[in-house]
């Protein structure tokens, strides 16, 4: 597949972007937030959902992404250990609260209840991937009870 490169400046690209960024793994010290460009930067192992298992070896794939955020004013962590820079975090979803029309809260959700809030004028994102896939044998599993 080729690398995927993607943009959101509205609630249902976000919803696209949050689909193909499920089940992403992250460590601490790949958030990046600049106050003074007022971007949020995220650099994420993505698995590959939209393409099937390897028949014969069972292998997926996962591919290094970067994810930007434009027209960030502020960033907030919930239930994140920012000193733990080498703590990974897998994302369950990116959603949007809005505010007074168009800027909102964008939410990043991550497992374990940990969660950042971007608050943003816009909506204005970028999804691209940086490389080449790897193949893992790990398939992401939720605990539905």
């Amino acid at each position: 597949m080729d690398q995927l490169k993607l943009a959101a400046l509205d609630q249902e690209d976000l919803q696209v972007l949050s689909a193909h960024l499920q089940d992403a793994v992250i460590t601490i010290a790949d958030i990046r937030y600049l106050p003074k460009e007022q971007k949020a930067v995220f650099v994420l192992n993505r698995f590959v959902w939209d393409k099937e298992a390897d028949k014969r070896s069972k292998e997926h794939e996962r591919r290094r992404t970067a994810l930007a955020f434009a027209q960030v004013r502020g960033m907030k962590a919930q239930n994140i250990n920012q000193k733990a820079k080498g703590a990974v975090l897998e994302l369950l979803a990116v959603t949007f609260e809005p505010g007074e029309e168009p800027a909102g809260t964008i939410q990043l959700a991550f497992a374990g209840g940990g969660s950042l809030a971007l608050e943003v004028d816009c909506i204005e994102a970028q999804l691209s991937d940086l490389g080449a896939a790897w193949s893992t044998p790990n398939l992401p599993q939720h605990d539905l009870s």
